[in-house]
């Protein structure tokens, strides 16, 4: 199952009732339009205990067709990373452990 933006939103709206879901909408969406924009600018962004996106380039290259192994040349584009926060790994571990014990 995935978490997609509007189930989000509901799921923000539904744990604070005194905020219309209009606010939250706009709220969510500044944020991740934050987050884009920065890294648009080649900025770093870091949300402590969650974890930082980044960017990373790679240089144009020639790559190969898997289908005809021709020569093709890949253009150099920039790539969105993300790495995990202490507090996401060991919750993800923790719950991986459990997932564990419990089918044993």
């Amino acid at each position: 199952m995935s978490l997609i933006k509007s189930k989000l939103i509901q799921n923000i709206t539904e744990a604070n009732p005194h905020l219309f879901l209009r606010d939250v909408e706009r709220i969510v969406n500044t944020i991740f339009n934050e987050i884009t924009q920065s890294l648009a600018e080649g900025k770093r962004v870091e949300l402590r205990g969650f974890g930082a996106f980044s960017v990373q380039h790679r240089k144009q290259r020639t790559g190969r067709n898997p289908r005809t192994g021709e020569a093709v040349n890949v253009e150099e584009k920039f790539i969105p990373r993300f790495k995990t926060g202490k507090e996401l790994r060991l919750k993800l571990n923790k719950q991986e452990k459990l997932s564990e014990e419990s089918q044993t």
